[in-house]
């Protein structure tokens, strides 16, 4: 099984324990998301001491001071490490009153831009902003080409095709266990078989309500979606390994 996106950076997690309790659980691979060039770095070190554990180098919309030219040569030299396997996690989020909307699609257009010229796929972040996420990659469709994954979606099955014909892959986490989680379970029994991938987002998003989320969580997430599906948990399993390696061509 695997964990396409959490964060172990500065939050609190007792190592080694919680890492063979991943292990223990049948969770062999997990792709550390960064939201910033220093939590980058503690995942790229993370990466180099555990088998099985992967990063992706980013700066998140909501992380953008001092980002500059130099953020970006930053996030150039650890995206060439062998266990980096894309940009992210990047993109928008007009969630919290005071966004700068104009600085987050100026540094997620730099990542995208990033991404195409390392040939690395990207991991976007998206929240509470669904047509301007739509317009901009629609605009930089030609920077796509080696993929992208909507992670935590949460726009609804009615964008799913839109977002779909530019090539995206749809990552479910916790919240398809959540009983108000309407939206996310439809858009999780829509989602074609081959663009569907598992993500805890830990230590956020949690399937067990205010418990601290982690990747040994992934087989719970992965019931659950086999449930909403109606198809067999070890099919499903398959198939997003298979999904996985297709989008994270660096995976081992």
């Amino acid at each position: 099984m695997i964990d396409v996106h959490a964060h172990f950076a500065e939050e609190g997690y007792s190592f080694p324990a919680e890492w063979e309790r991943i292990l223990a659980a049948g969770v062999t691979r997990v792709i550390l998301a960064g939201d910033t060039v220093a939590h980058s770095e503690q995942h790229r070190d993370f990466a180099l001491s555990h088998a099985g554990a992967y990063f992706a180098a980013g700066v998140h919309p909501s992380e953008l001071e001092g980002f500059s030219k130099d953020t970006l040569a930053q996030i150039a030299l650890l995206a060439r490490e062998k266990t980096c396997v894309a940009i992210g996690e990047i993109g928008l989020d007009y969630h919290y009153e005071g966004y700068d909307r104009g600085a987050q699609q100026r540094a997620f257009s730099a990542q995208l831009e990033l991404a195409h010229a390392l040939s690395l796929p990207v991991q976007i972040h998206s929240r509470d902003c669904a047509a301007d996420m739509l317009a901009m990659l629609r605009e930089h469709a030609a920077l796509l080409q080696h993929g992208f994954l909507l992670h935590c979606y949460a726009h609804g099955r009615e964008m799913m095709d839109d977002f779909l014909a530019l090539g995206a892959y749809f990552s479910f986490g916790g919240t398809v266990c959540f009983r108000n989680a309407r939206r996310v379970v439809e858009s999780a029994a829509y989602c074609p078989a081959d663009r569907l991938l598992t993500e805890t987002d830990s230590p956020y998003l949690s399937p067990f309500r205010g418990q601290k989320n982690s990747p040994a969580n992934i087989p719970v997430i992965l019931a659950r979606l086999a449930g909403i599906r109606q198809t067999d948990v070890s099919l499903l399993e398959e198939q997003v390994a298979s999904n996985a390696a297709r989008l994270f061509p660096k995976l081992l």
